[in-house]
């Protein structure tokens, strides 16, 4: 990578502080971390000559690391070790991978916000950049609860005003066609259509049309079968043939026979024609109303582009629709009610989180004072402004950290007031305020923070650096012998030519290696008996 051939570091827990001249490579080692972990930096980090440059990080995660939860989300391998890759090509393409899963620099941006944090004068993320300022207050607020709180009744609320906005709609297509809702519904349910009416109603109108045309002639035939006919003929010629019988020696008790067995044959078929000339029988305005009805029904389903068959169900559907419509106004009624006690509890939730936001604004602003004065800077001003904001699922406000760097001067945003020095330790002071209550194991990286201070003041910088990393792990990145004196591991970044190619080395140093690092840190190239005392008093604390 750049001025960097081959090098392999392994950082500790606690505070690690390399130091080294302006230009040796210390930047090019940050900027080398932060392209293995997916940050937006410098385009180009191949060195002049090489196909690739490829940057390795090994990370020693508890198991309830935040990162676990991104890796699972991601779809990768979860175990014990974590292990991210890049490789940088010399035509400038970039590939990444974790635990041997190749990932976009999306993902390793994601794992980078769980494991590292940047900060320095030119730190754009996390503490300068107001995006993130609620997020950071919430959590030095243990404000979890409350923010599901939050959220679960804004989307209640969101559900409720859905519900809402949907039956207005419905209601307002209803009152778009009311007047023909009741015209159709009046009209169907005065004709009270019923399923299968229309195939009774044409079966009986086609038999008492038939009826009209065969009547006569079955009673004409009826007529004939009776007793004025074939029944009267047939019953005096019996008499006349038993009367005769007696005398006949037998000759006529066939003929009789057959003669009883025709009549009682006739009498069964005059029975058949009665009953049919009572079935033909009707009232000629039965066939009227018939055709009436049939006609009505018929009319209907053309008008209403449906099967006869399908007036009673149409009948039903539209009478639901105008029975909504009645019943519209209570239901938005009640619906709007559900949306005004939604809000309520949104607001009810929203209101403590507010209160929690502030009372944690409070104490984080007294914090900051506290750790401000020993950095030299007690004349100055830090405030955690909570102002209201739009509701929304994270509540109604908006976040800003806020600085005066002297008494009477108006405040601005962190990063537009102070200075380069003083914004270090802002920065600085801030974080460590925010750390009791912060989460752990996250790695933080701190650049150059102690520049434009020295002294008593570069002293409280390194303190509070070291009081930092006395619960986790710190790097710093530094020009002062005060800071760098209180490392529990130092490194020296340093460049050497060879074979006329400028590379740049990375040394760990031992006791007498940190002396003489920092008694060149406070002479210069010249190191002198009183700059080694000065270092022998700085180490020993």
């Amino acid at each position: 990578m750049l001025i960097i051939d081959r090098l392999e570091l392994d950082f500790r827990p606690g505070l690690n502080v390399l130091t080294g001249e302006t230009g040796a490579g210390k930047s090019i080692l940050l900027d080398s971390l932060g392209f293995v972990l997916g940050w937006r930096g410098r385009a180009e980090l191949v060195r002049a000559g090489a196909a690739q440059g490829e940057v390795i990080a090994v990370f020693d995660l508890a198991s309830d690391h935040a990162a676990w939860d991104v890796m699972r989300d991601a779809g990768l391998p979860v175990d014990g070790e974590l292990i991210l890759r890049r490789v940088n090509t010399a035509d400038g393409r970039k590939t990444g991978w974790v635990n041997d899963r190749r990932v976009s620099g999306e993902v390793l941006r994601r794992l980078s916000d769980t494991l590292v944090e940047l900060h320095g004068q030119h730190d754009d993320k996390g503490l300068l950049d107001p995006k993130g300022h609620r997020a950071i207050l919430d959590e030095y607020a243990v404000a979890g609860p409350a923010q599901e709180a939050v959220r679960l009744a804004w989307r209640k609320v969101g559900a409720a005003r859905k519900d809402l906005a949907q039956a207005r709609e419905a209601l307002e297509k209803v009152r778009a066609e009311e007047d023909f809702l009741r015209h159709a519904v009046a009209e169907l349910e005065a004709l009270s259509p019923e399923p299968g009416e229309e195939a009774v109603l044409d079966t009986r109108r086609r038999q008492m049309q038939a009826a009209e045309k065969i009547r006569a002639d079955i009673a004409q035939a009826s007529s004939a079968l009776g007793y004025e006919g074939a029944e009267g003929a047939m019953s005096g010629a019996l008499r006349w043939l038993e009367g005769a019988s007696e005398k006949a020696d037998g000759r006529l008790d066939s003929p009789i026979e057959a003669l009883v067995r025709a009549m009682a044959e006739l009498d069964e078929a005059a029975r058949g024609v009665a009953d049919c000339l009572d079935a033909l029988d009707f009232n000629p305005s039965e066939l009227e109303d018939t055709e009436e009805r049939l006609f009505a029904l018929r009319g209907l389903a053309r008008k209403h582009q449906v099967a006869a068959d399908d007036l009673a169900s149409l009948t039903e559907e539209l009478g639901a629709r105008l029975a909504a419509l009645d019943a519209g106004e209570a239901q938005i009624g009640a619906l709007e009610a559900a949306v005004k006690d939604a809000e309520i509890s949104y607001t009810d939730a929203a209101k403590s989180l507010t209160e929690l936001r502030q009372k944690a604004a409070v104490r984080l602003d007294k914090g900051v004072a506290s750790e401000l004065e020993p950095l030299k800077m007690g004349r100055a001003v830090f405030q955690t402004e909570v102002a209201e904001a739009p509701d929304g699922p994270e509540g109604r406000d908006a976040v800003t950290f806020r600085v005066a760097t002297n008494p009477g001067a108006p405040a601005g945003a962190l990063n537009k007031i102070a200075s380069g020095g003083e914004l270090s330790r802002f920065l600085l002071a801030l974080k460590v305020a925010l750390h009791e209550e912060a989460g752990q194991g996250v790695t933080m990286i701190f650049d150059e923070i102690d520049r434009g201070v020295g002294g008593a003041t570069a002293d409280a910088v390194g303190r509070r650096l070291k009081a930092l990393a006395d619960a986790g792990q710190v790097l710093v990145v530094t020009h002062s012998p005060q800071v760098a004196a209180l490392g529990a591991h130092h490194w020296r970044v340093a460049k050497r030519v060879e074979e006329g190619m400028t590379l740049s080395e990375v040394v760990p140093l031992d006791a007498d290696e940190r002396e003489t690092e920092l008694a060149r840190m406070l002479s210069g190239d010249t190191v002198t008996d009183a700059a080694r005392a000065a270092a022998r008093a700085l180490l020993a604390g």
